[in-house]
């Protein structure tokens, strides 16, 4: 989640309706209807559905951040295990002071109107997107300029090892065919160049038969815009290869397809204000405060009651997996966070807080106040909606009664800082932790922290892993920040978030369809499928 605004601006566009795809075609071409691949058609095209349109194409406003952007290249990009590996780069370098990244480019890569990549195009690239003040976070970068025709450097105001989590899903766009219009009719220089945008139908991409790299094995791409139900249709119709399914919904059994979970760091989970009612307000005057969650015992209480994996099959029909924090799985986080369900401790962590049921309604209290809150989340969504009654109907077992109530995002902008909140994150870059722990971001106007965490300890650990000038010691000190033997951001410190699961992203995949290794999915299960679509391949 970003802030409201940014929430807004990428809000995901209206489905396209079942109509669509039952009809004769998929508008200038037919949707495909055998149930094998022929050796004609189907061994080098694929056709996709997803349920998440983009507003744009265009890098500059946030297209592919935190995913990849399809038909742009970037500087560099993450391997299957998360490492760092060139794409347009052939080397890169940081000063000293950690305030001077230098990038040399490799000097073949063309876009696909057959002009050269330069670095001047890059510099255009990051100093546009700088000036868009979209979701890409630039705020360290003061400045991007080509020094030369293959090397750009980038001057930051302070050191900021995240600043090259971002460089590798920022694509380069051409400044010489950069214009308002970009976003729908792009060019650039990855493995797939854009063919035809028809918006809330499909998109259609073909392989760029000069990319610089291995050319995909899969020459046209369809890519079409529906809901899990229509997506369903299709597939029971085999009129897609592979398609985003529900969790309620991936029990189903189709013939000529199989069903694959991929592990992701999507997680889920409450957000707990610490801070007590006092009357105060935030500045856009919206209350501040909630007199349960604010006893750490409690919150604590809350995290070992919870049976995750339990959660996981009730809600997720066992799509999911335990989550103890907002990046399980990544090189960044530290293992030491996880933590067993014991229902027996968390009632002892409530008695020894001073919280008894004192008058057997079977809700423990303490000086007069029940302990009892209410968790709001985004109505229409069934996925959290499951997720927090389940975990409800758990913490009714140690005396704890959540209740339960679905609403719309802007309401919740208002009551999330003294309001539990069911909500989800997970991305491909630990700049995300330091958004939603550091003091900074505490009850701002803003998703990131409105439980209104603050701690002197975190926050050196946090700005220790932003300024350092090697992986290794910034890594360590994410690490540091969730738990470092006596305190931190995680359940077993401060528990600021109680993480209870972490989505699987759930496909229906065509027989024969060889859709490769994927990466551990971030926030998202549309976009985070084809970070490896170059690679994809018909086996049958």
């Amino acid at each position: 989640m970003k802030t409201a605004k940014r929430l807004l601006a990428l809000a995901l566009a209206s489905v396209m309706a079942l109509a669509l795809l039952t009809g004769a075609s998929l508008l200038a071409g037919c949707a495909p209807q055998a149930t094998e691949p022929d050796s004609g058609t189907k061994q080098d095209e694929v056709v996709i559905s997803i349920s998440s349109e983009p507003d744009s194409l265009d890098p500059c406003q946030g297209w592919g951040h935190g995913t990849t952007p399809l038909v742009q290249s970037t500087l560099v990009e993450y391997d299957y295990d998360m490492a760092f590996v060139n794409d347009l780069a052939t080397n890169y370098t940081l000063s000293d002071n950690g305030l001077t990244w230098t990038f040399t480019l490799r000097d073949d890569a063309k876009f696909t109107d057959g002009q050269p990549v330069t670095a001047q195009d890059v510099a255009f690239t990051f100093n546009t997107a700088k000036k868009s003040q979209s979701s890409l976070d630039l705020t360290f970068m003061d400045k991007a300029e080509a020094v030369d025709s293959t090397t750009v450097v980038f001057t930051l105001s302070k050191p900021t090892s995240s600043f090259l989590n971002t460089i590798a899903t920022v694509g380069i766009v051409p400044e010489h065919a950069y214009g308002p219009d970009y976003g729908v009719n792009p060019v650039g220089s990855g493995p797939y160049k854009f063919v035809q945008w028809n918006k809330q139908e499909q998109l259609i991409l073909e392989a760029n038969e000069d990319y610089y790299g291995k050319v995909p094995a899969i020459r046209k791409v369809t890519i079409v815009f529906q809901d899990e139900d229509a997506a369903l249709a299709a597939v029971r119709a085999g009129q897609v290869d592979i398609a985003l399914t529900a969790a309620t919904l991936a029990t189903a059994q189709v013939a000529g397809y199989t069903v694959k979970a991929v592990t992701s760091v999507d997680n889920r989970g409450l957000t707990l204000p610490v801070e007590p009612d006092t009357g105060k307000a935030t500045e856009s005057g919206y209350p501040i405060g909630n007199n349960v969650t604010c006893n750490l015992e409690l919150r604590q209480a809350i995290a070992y009651a919870i049976d995750r994996q339990q959660v996981a099959m009730a809600a997720l029909n066992g799509f999911g997996s335990p989550c103890y924090s907002e990046n399980d799985g990544m090189p960044w986080n530290n293992p030491e966070v996880a933590l067993e369900t014991d229902v027996e401790y968390a009632k002892k962590l409530l008695a020894d807080g001073g919280w008894a049921d004192t008058d057997g309604d079977g809700i423990v209290e303490k000086d007069g106040i029940k302990a009892e809150f209410t968790c709001l989340y985004g109505s229409g969504d069934s996925v959290r909606q499951a997720v927090a009654m389940a975990a409800a109907e758990q913490l009714r077992g140690v005396g704890i009664q959540m209740n339960v109530e679905g609403t719309s995002w802007d309401d919740i902008s208002k009551r999330m800082f003294s309001n539990a909140v069911l909500m989800g994150w997970g991305a491909a870059n630990p700049y995300e932790s330091y958004c939603l722990y550091h003091s900074s971001y505490a009850l701002r106007d803003d998703y990131y922290n409105p439980e209104g965490y603050s701690s002197p300890v975190t926050d050196s650990y946090l700005e220790a892993a932003m300024e350092a000038l090697d992986t290794e010691t910034a890594y360590q000190n994410w690490k540091l920040a969730q738990w470092d033997g006596s305190t931190g951001t995680s359940m077993k410190g401060q528990c600021p978030w109680v993480w209870i699961v972490n989505v699987q992203h759930v496909y229906y995949v065509r027989d024969g369809l060889d859709i490769g290794p994927q990466q551990l999915h971030p926030h998202g299960a549309s976009m985070p499928l084809l970070k490896n679509l170059k690679d994809w391949t018909w086996t049958a």
